[in-house]
């Protein structure tokens, strides 16, 4: 059974990791993008809450995000484990799931930290191709990203849950490292 978080700046490879991760150990890898677009899409409660806000261009309110997160961990595939794929996003996020999980007597396993150095993000994103992708935008969101994502390395280091992958290395041997971190703690 594996609980994971997935930590990792744009272009890290971190949803690559998760799929391959999700399909091996059969968990499912889970976004909160995935969750807001299938609670809107199968018209829940808590998805039409969601809509009202994401129709006006407004941030679905965090409230809303742990309810929907919640939710989709209730779920009878998330029973024996998941992976969530850029969630919490900062450490009031962290410190509040943290909270929701210890009230279902549930922890997380680890903190997956794919690193990779600002140079190589920004020149797998330019490849990428996309039009707001530039090296300027793409350093200015590296800086948001790392503003925000410090303190919750920080967070789940503090708590012993933070596993440090080195993510500019070939796919396979990332796969590799992550299977170790995992089997040996380390």
């Amino acid at each position: 059974m594996s609980r994971l978080i997935f930590i990792g700046p744009p272009g890290s490879g971190k949803g690559t990791q998760a799929a391959e991760l999700s399909k091996r150990e059969k968990i499912p890898h889970i976004s909160t993008g995935e969750i807001l677009r299938n609670s809107v899409a199968n018209k829940t409660d808590l998805g039409l809450k969601a809509k009202y806000y994401m129709d006006q261009g407004s941030l679905v309110p965090d409230q809303l995000v742990f309810d929907l997160v919640e939710e989709r961990l209730s779920q009878e595939d998330a029973q024996n484990g998941w992976i969530l794929d850029g969630f919490p996003r900062n450490s009031s996020q962290a410190e509040t799931f943290q909270q929701m999980l210890y009230a279902k007597n549930r922890d997380c396993d680890y903190a997956i930290f794919l690193e990779v150095p600002d140079a190589i993000l920004i020149e797998r994103l330019l490849l990428r191709g996309r039009a707001d992708d530039t090296a300027e935008t793409i350093r200015h969101r590296l800086d948001v990203y790392q503003e925000e994502t410090q303190p919750l390395i920080d967070f789940y280091g503090a708590r012993g849950k933070l596993r440090r992958i080195r993510g500019n290395q070939p796919v396979e041997k990332v796969t590799q490292d992550l299977q170790h971190a995992l089997t040996t703690g380390h």
